[in-house]
């Protein structure tokens, strides 16, 4: 499975709010005719950066299906690069030469949408998407956005070390503590047996932050508000885990896929990982499964999703969201994604994903839609990259016994409120 989310984070788009300040927000309920008109179809355009790498065929398919259901509608594709598609989209946005509509993930739709380059749409059919992947691309109770695709991240444990054990598989009613509890029992240093795995970062505080039903930032992302009762639990069991029931530094977690070859090898019981890990794993040697991670107070999954726009200077805004809709909803798009690996379809009729139910390794691949059911999206800012290293570089501090948890926070929550002024 070809994963474009997981990592993604919003660029700095330096000036993008001053150059489309005079770019009016778009409304899909004011459109042009997109009838043909005598010299023939309507075309539009649309930017995309998922499929390139291996389903740019897949792309054409479900253009060539729409095409077909739609005749007076023609597409013209242009797919880029990951790591040049946002520099390339930001100069188009700005100079007003962006497709009809593009693709953004979730960390840049929300910048996009708050400097106005997004036409609101209308008429979205809200049942054909899962809900929470829907309401992600929403912004004050508007659809500027529709869901692409997702992944997210579940609790992978290994059967048979459970089994040898006697400690009980994971269920979707684990909290912490069960967590903490069974990877106590399932640590043994001695033969190289760790208990549990969860990267000490940015991304699994935001999300252990949510599972003890705390907030990173206000509702006007002006302060962060994670150094809270919260944020203390949230931080204290990540950092809690390191040595104790999950390798350091020192044994060389943080190095590039050390997690993964450990829990390959049989040698790690539990881990907090994507379900782009499913096919690397299929061939082990030994059992396992996935469950719905374990929360505090509450369940948090953390989801990571891309989605289709339309562009608010766009003159075809009408055709363009037909497009996106088909895109993200139709029949053809679910059977080709689940045929071809190319992340998830966001469909709400989960009689249409039978066949990734039944696709083997892990048996338990419901617990990847149980996830959708309650999840958490990451803080988003103009400056992200220094705010995730802010936050990954105090909890670093934290593990390694350089400061305490509460002056760690301390100290993180003073670097982010710097890059919020």
């Amino acid at each position: 499975m070809k994963i474009t989310a997981r990592h993604s984070v919003a660029p700095v788009i330096a000036g993008l709010v001053l150059a489309l300040g005079a770019c009016a927000q778009g409304s899909a309920t004011k459109t042009e005719n997109v009838a043909a008109t005598a010299g023939g179809p309507v075309t539009i355009r649309y930017m995309n950066f998922s499929a390139n790498g291996g389903h740019e065929k897949d792309l054409d398919a479900i253009k060539a299906a729409f095409e077909k259901a739609n005749p007076t509608i023609k597409v013209q594709i242009e797919t880029t690069p990951y790591d040049a598609y946002f520099t390339k989209l930001q100069t188009a946005v700005a100079g007003g030469t962006a497709g009809d509509s593009f693709e953004l993930n979730y960390e840049n739709f929300v910048t996009y949408t708050k400097s106005g380059a997004l036409a609101e749409l209308s008429g979205v059919d809200g049942a054909a998407y899962k809900k929470s992947l829907l309401e992600a691309f929403q912004a004050d109770g508007k659809q500027y956005g529709l869901p692409e695709s997702f992944s997210n991240v579940v609790l992978f444990f290994n059967k048979d070390l459970f089994k040898a054990k006697g400690v009980a598989a994971p269920t979707a009613d684990w909290t912490w503590k069960d967590e903490q509890a069974a990877a106590e029992k399932l640590t043994d240093k001695a033969k190289g047996v760790w208990g549990d795995y969860q990267p000490i970062s940015f991304f699994e505080f935001y999300k252990a932050l949510a599972q003890s039903g705390g907030q990173f930032l206000n509702a006007d992302r002006t302060a962060s508000t994670f150094n809270s009762t919260a944020g203390k639990q949230a931080a204290a069991f990540l950092v809690g885990k390191a040595g104790k029931t999950m390798p350091t530094e020192a044994d060389g977690a943080g190095t590039p896929d050390f997690d993964s070859k450990l829990f390959k090898s049989g040698k790690l019981a539990m881990w907090h990982t994507g379900i782009w890990m499913f096919s690397g794993n299929a061939d082990a040697k030994f059992g396992w499964d996935v469950a719905v991670e374990p929360g505090n107070t509450q369940k948090a999954s953390a989801m990571f999703t891309n989605g289709a726009v339309v562009s608010a200077t766009s003159k075809n805004k009408e055709a363009a969201q037909k497009w996106v809709s088909y895109l993200t909803s139709a029949d053809v798009m679910t059977d080709l994604r689940l045929k071809t690996s190319w992340e998830l379809p966001p469909v709400a009729d989960e009689a249409k994903l039978a066949s990734y139910l039944k696709a083997g390794k892990p048996e338990n691949r419901q617990a990847v839609f149980d996830s959708l059911d309650a999840t958490v999206l990451p803080p988003v800012v103009e400056r992200q990259q220094e705010l995730q290293d802010a936050v990954t570089k105090e909890l670093t501090a934290a593990a390694a016994g350089r400061k305490t948890v509460d002056q760690a926070l301390a100290d993180a929550q003073k670097a982010v409120d710097a890059l919020l002024k």
